[in-house]
């Protein structure tokens, strides 16, 4: 883990709200001069810490009104069968997360948005029901969403780096 002074985790917390900030405008939030804070921002980015930038979109503006939580268990376990469904589930690009899981009936959890329940039908049965190895697909559909892709939380980093 990168380790983060308290200016690091300034920038962070900014550039999380708003990542079209200017340089000179975070350097003023975070009490820097432009070009001490222009290369504490290049280390993050060079160190992976700040791993891109996107324009974040409204779903339903773009034409996707429908959120599903879907479950998938599979067959048995092993390597090749993770790799394939990580391959597969890497180039579905209906499905905006997905994560391996323990403790629950399932064993990878995606969150998935598509236009409609038609389109949803589609992508089950010609992609999630053909994938390698699925045993089960058990689909959530979100009825509202309350908060989605918050910023990180940071505070737990406050006592881990010099002051």
């Amino acid at each position: 883990m990168e380790n983060l002074d308290s200016t690091d985790r300034r920038i962070l917390d900014a550039l999380q709200r708003d990542g079209r900030m200017s340089n000179v405008a975070l350097a003023e939030e975070v009490n820097l001069s432009p070009s001490p804070c222009l290369r504490r921002l290049k280390r993050l980015e060079e160190n992976g810490v700040i791993a891109g930038y996107r324009a974040e979109l409204d779903r339903r503006r773009v034409g996707l009104g429908l959120t599903l939580f879907v479950e998938i268990r599979v067959t048995g376990h092993s390597e090749d069968l993770a790799r394939s469904l990580y391959k597969e589930l890497d180039e579905m690009e209906e499905a905006v997360a997905a994560h391996m899981v323990s403790g629950a009936a399932a064993d990878f959890l995606l969150e998935v948005t598509v236009p409609d329940l038609e389109a949803y039908e589609q992508l089950l049965l010609r992609k999630l029901l053909t994938l390698p190895g699925v045993a089960d697909v058990n689909s959530n559909v979100a009825l509202r969403t309350i908060k989605s892709r918050g910023p990180l939380p940071l505070g737990h980093l406050a006592g881990r780096a010099a002051q």
